[in-house]
This record gives structure tokens, sequence and C-alpha cells, in this order.
């Protein structure tokens, strides 16, 4: 067959494909590569995907102290007595909690902001979970807040906007230290550089 008489996936391969193409970081030719795959794949294979998906879907939401993806309200992080409530890490994403839970370095409580500010995207305060973590801080248990955004320019925006807004309030805040790269993403950076990151926190 020349490439002439090749013919585009058409009916349920097709949009399965345009589907997977809507995923972030997803390619068309990721996309194809993953249909082609179900395609060829066991029936059972393709019914767990689907299963799994649809029972993330149901069941998924967000905690209502945290903001962070769980089953249950509130997740087990915020439910857990043992950790210390004077402490709250704001992270950009759900992600970013497990890559700081990996470290072992961390006890208190965590809030997701599901992004960053970045105008030039139309991402402002209202889209992210900032009128959340400012009624969290209302109750006075903060002490601490650490802002464990990205090393990036937007992380560093929506950092530097977040401790104009908690600063006044006399709670302490804190940026991560050294060791993180800049420009990085915390969920790509190893359990050791992270909780040297935390041990390294400084005023902010």
């Amino acid at each position: 067959m020349t490439s002439s008489d090749y013919l585009p996936p058409v009916g349920p391969v097709a949009r399965l494909i345009e589907e997977f193409h809507k995923l972030p970081g997803i390619g068309p030719k990721s996309a194809q590569r993953l249909t082609y795959h179900l395609v060829r794949a066991p029936r059972e294979e393709a019914q767990a995907l689907a299963e799994a998906i649809l029972r993330m879907v149901e069941t998924a939401r967000f905690c209502s102290r945290c903001q962070n993806i769980t089953e249950h309200d509130p997740c087990a992080l915020c439910a857990d007595p043992r950790r210390d409530s004077s402490l709250l890490c704001v992270v950009e994403e759900p992600l970013d909690v497990l890559s700081l839970e990996r470290s072992g370095a961390y006890k208190g409580l965590y809030h997701v902001l599901h992004g960053v500010l970045s105008p030039l995207d139309g991402v402002g305060p209202e889209q992210l979970k900032v009128r959340e973590l400012l009624e969290r801080l209302k109750a006075g248990s903060v002490k601490e807040l650490i802002l464990a955004t990205n090393p990036s320019l937007e992380g560093e925006a929506t950092a530097l906007y977040l401790r104009s807004l908690v600063a006044p309030q006399g709670i302490r805040v804190t940026r991560l230290g050294q060791g993180l790269p800049s420009g990085g993403d915390l969920e790509y950076v190893d359990a050791l550089t992270v909780a040297r990151a935390l041990e390294g926190r400084r005023d902010f």
C-alpha cells in the first residue's frame, strides 16, 4: 500500500485517537499508539481501563479542606490527627503532594492551588483555590505557610501574590530552600532533594 492509498482511521478508532490527543502531553502520534495498542489488546485490558476511568469520574472529588483529589472527604492526610496543623504547605498540583510525601520530611498539612497565575493563559486568582486558602487561614491554627510552588516564572509570581495576601495576617511565610532546580517541577525532583529543600526553607 502506498502513502496515497492510506485511509485515515474512522469511527470509534478515530474518536478514541481524538480523545487521547486532548490529554496533556499526548501528541497525535502518541494518541495513535495508545489507540492501536488497545485495538490489539485483550478485551479485558481495554475494559479494565474503561472501568478505572469511569470509577475515577464517579468517585473522585476535591477534599473540602486541602482541595486535593480524594475519594473520601476529608482526605486521609487532612483527617490524620498526627499531622501538624500549624504547618500548611501550598503546592500547585496534586502530584506535588505525592512528591513531598515521598520525601518523608514533611508532617504538616497541604493546600492545592490547581495551577499557577498565568495572565497570558487567562488564569487569575479566581481560577485557583486561593479563596479556599484564605478561608482556611481565618481559623487561626496555621502558624507557618510554606509556599512550595515551582521555581518557574509563574510559580514565583504566584508565591509573591500569596505572600502579599498572607503576610499582613502575621503568619510566617516561607519558601522552599536551595536544591530545587530553577524552572523545574516539584513532581520530577527526587525525594532527597525535596527533603533538603524543606529543611532549608527560608522566610519569604
